[in-house]
């Protein structure tokens, strides 16, 4: 490539969003939209920028100080792009605290940025589902929003036996810090090994130079309790595991993640949990909340390892083809109409030869391919072709949108 030559590649670790994977994230997200929707969770929304001091106090520090975008603006504030979404969701409540009911539900897909290594799974921007139900402090909260996550999982055909939710507790783990008197500073850097728990061997061996014991936390009534109302709802792949902490500062109580049990993808997907206090340090009353993130990347990854991505749709369902230039003027309105009938519908109005433009139509997997001539302007009669079976159907104008309608739905 020469000097003045500008690179059609992305920025590394972000994506490019031809139409074909656009219609597989609009599937991840309509996905998430109708389930979590279905559970009477309210869409939200926040600017992609917000001040650095939004993530010093409470998130991750390996995430606030190694991997946020980062910059000075005119009015030499210090601002990211966000790199997660719940400081936002508490900062939104916080900002109507006494305006809002509660239970409150809330949901939103942000996209997320954080300037890490990229590899499979993870990337320097990603969508994330967050959802948050702020305002009950009961364990019905936990199971709400763990069978949340579930049916989530099963929307797109994944079965129980092929994903795990693990669950800990945060205020179990402090319980048990307790008994080895660690300081708050011991505490923290507890909680980021038993978060390495599972990837670095060394991580194990610190951790019980630290406790000056072996690792040996067992589950609460809490959990247990947990569990059993989960099972009472048919959600039977919860268990307790010890090495689930989270790494943000945030969490106060339940934590979990769930993880793919495939050989191929065998990880941590998203989790989420408890983080009662992250409202009150925007200086309002304590509201409980829980909930969790689902990023895009990582649910793709599930998707492909199952062999779940859906076949490609394209958004037009008929595309009307002009024969001569006295037949564009009726080719456009004719789109119109049918466009009105709830047809979506495009034109080609380029005058080539008819073959290049049935296989231009065929390219990009339209199923319906109508040619727009003196004949047909007169007889207000198409000849409707459906490219991937050659099958050709004879309708008038006033008839096309049913008679379509009616195959696709046949398909």
């Amino acid at each position: 490539m020469s000097n003045n030559e500008l690179s059609t590649q992305p920025y590394k670790g972000v994506r490019d969003f031809y139409p074909t994977d656009e219609f597989i994230q609009r599937y991840i997200f309509d996905t998430w939209r109708e389930v979590v929707e279905s559970f009477g969770y309210e869409a939200y929304n926040a600017s992609i920028l917000e001040p650095a001091d939004l993530y010093y106090a409470k998130s991750s520090q390996e995430i606030v100080n190694e991997q946020t975008y980062q910059l000075i603006d005119r009015g030499g504030r210090e601002v990211v792009l966000r790199p997660e979404m719940t400081p936002s969701v508490a900062r939104l409540v916080a900002g109507q605290a006494r305006e809002l009911g509660y239970p409150l539900r809330l949901y939103s897909i942000p996209n997320l940025f954080r300037y890490e290594r990229p590899q499979r799974g993870r990337l320097r921007e990603h969508w994330q589902l967050n959802c948050d139900l702020f305002g009950d402090d009961t364990l019905s909260a936990e199971v709400d929003i763990i069978l949340l996550a579930v049916r989530l999982m099963e929307s797109f055909g994944i079965t129980q036996d092929q994903f795990e939710v693990k669950v800990s507790s945060r205020t179990l783990l402090e319980s048990y810090f307790d008994k080895y008197n660690l300081d708050q500073e011991e505490r923290k850097e507890a909680l980021k090994l038993i978060d390495r728990w599972h990837k670095d061997e060394a991580a194990r061996t610190q951790l019980e130079e630290l406790l000056q014991s072996s690792f040996d936390l067992e589950p609460d009534a809490q959990i247990n309790n947990l569990i059993a109302q989960l099972k009472e709802l048919n959600v039977n792949n919860v268990t307790f595991d010890r090495t689930i902490a989270r790494g943000f500062d945030y969490y106060t109580g339940i934590v979990f993640e769930i993880t793919d049990n495939h050989p191929d993808n065998n990880r941590a997907l998203f989790g989420g949990g408890r983080y009662d206090n992250l409202v009150e340090s925007f200086g309002v009353e304590s509201i409980p909340v829980v909930g969790f993130g689902m990023g895009d990347v990582t649910m793709r990854d599930v998707l492909e390892t199952y062999g779940l991505i859906p076949d490609y749709s394209p958004a037009t369902e008929l595309c009307l083809i002009a024969n001569s230039a006295e037949a564009i003027g009726f080719t456009f309105q004719l789109a119109e109409d049918l466009r009105r009938g709830g047809l979506r519908v495009s034109c080609d109005m380029t005058l080539r030869k008819l073959a290049k433009s049935i296989k231009h139509a065929s390219k990009r997997s339209v199923p319906f391919v109508s040619v727009i001539g003196a004949d047909e302007i007169k007889s207000r009669q198409l000849t409707l072709k459906h490219l991937d079976t050659g099958e050709e159907i004879n309708s008038t104008v006033e008839d096309t949108v049913e008679n379509i309608s009616d195959f696709l739905l046949e398909q």
